[in-house]
């Protein structure tokens, strides 16, 4: 994850609870259901976890309501204090998907919203650095936004062009997201049976096994 990319959080992380909670009407769409989509990758989850791209800590509240031992990992700053003022007791590290130390063995690794920041190449990494990590039946949960298919991709961009939505087509265009496919076998290859739920038009739900 590059370190421009990062830096884009340091205006964000004083809005990002606004634009996730439909304030923000270009991503309404994009967040419909927000809760809700936190709270499935909540419940697909078994602890100890480790939280990748904390953000604001909305995740991680839900991952302490179910009385996990949760630790995060977040690559921007002032995410980092946010959060740290948040949720006082939670260790909250620099680090990124694939870079990152231990704070605890986990149990399940998960994250919201943000695997797409991540190359095709650079997912297939983080799985095979994952299946190195984690015990067997040990958990992937990752909510993302992701397609089912190329053409589905350019459908849906056409749509939100034609909408207005300039800022959404430029996101959609510039960031890695990826088909079902593509993610299906490079999350197999790397050792994990993995299950697809849609959680809105936009975000699935990625529930990988190592066995």
């Amino acid at each position: 994850m590059g370190r421009e990319f990062v830096n884009i959080f340091d205006e964000w992380v004083h809005t990002y609870d606004d634009s996730v909670s439909g304030k923000d009407a270009e991503y309404r769409d994009v967040f419909f259901k927000y809760e809700e989509i936190l709270q499935a990758v909540a419940d697909a989850t078994k602890g100890p976890v480790i939280e990748f791209g904390v953000g604001t800590g909305n995740l991680t509240e839900k991952l302490l309501a179910k009385g996990f031992e949760v630790a995060g990992i977040e690559p921007n700053a002032a995410m980092r204090e946010v959060t740290k003022e948040k949720l006082e007791n939670v260790a909250i590290i620099d680090g990124d998907f694939l870079e990152f130390e231990l704070p605890l063995q986990p149990n399940s690794l998960v994250s919201s919203y943000a695997f797409h920041h991540l190359t095709d190449k650079e997912k297939a990494e983080a799985f095979e650095l994952y299946a190195k990590l984690l015990p067997a039946g040990g958990k992937v949960v990752f909510a993302d936004t992701l397609f089912k298919s190329e053409q589905a991709q350019q459908d849906i961009i056409n749509f939100e062009k034609s909408r207005g939505h300039d800022n959404l087509v430029e996101d959609l265009n510039r960031e890695y997201y990826t088909t079902m496919p593509v993610m299906k076998e490079l999350i197999e290859q790397a050792g994990f049976t993995v299950e697809f739920t849609q959680l809105n038009n936009y975000v699935w739900l990625i529930d990988a096994i190592k066995y």
